[in-house]
């Protein structure tokens, strides 16, 4: 008979599901995580545009930017 109770009480305990609050539909899935990334790297790409605005020195990677090349294919020749 004690085996039985035993029996019955982890079934019940079992079968109650999970515990805590519910969670919004809205809060899970693949949509929210990929709206909230949006979201930091627009702050990112925010903050580091306020820093290339508040410095006065070049960026040293656009200093080499400034020179004319020739085109790929030269035009008219064979």
């Amino acid at each position: 008979m004690k085996h039985l109770a035993l029996i019955v009480a982890a079934g019940l305990v079992s079968s109650c599901g999970v515990v805590g609050a519910p969670v919004a539909p809205e809060t899970v899935g693949v949509t929210p995580t990929i709206e909230s990334q949006k979201r930091q790297h627009e702050a990112q790409t925010a903050q580091q545009r306020e820093t290339a605005a508040k410095s006065e020195e070049p960026d040293p990677v656009l200093l080499d930017h400034d020179e004319l090349l020739p085109p790929l294919r030269p035009v008219g020749t064979r």
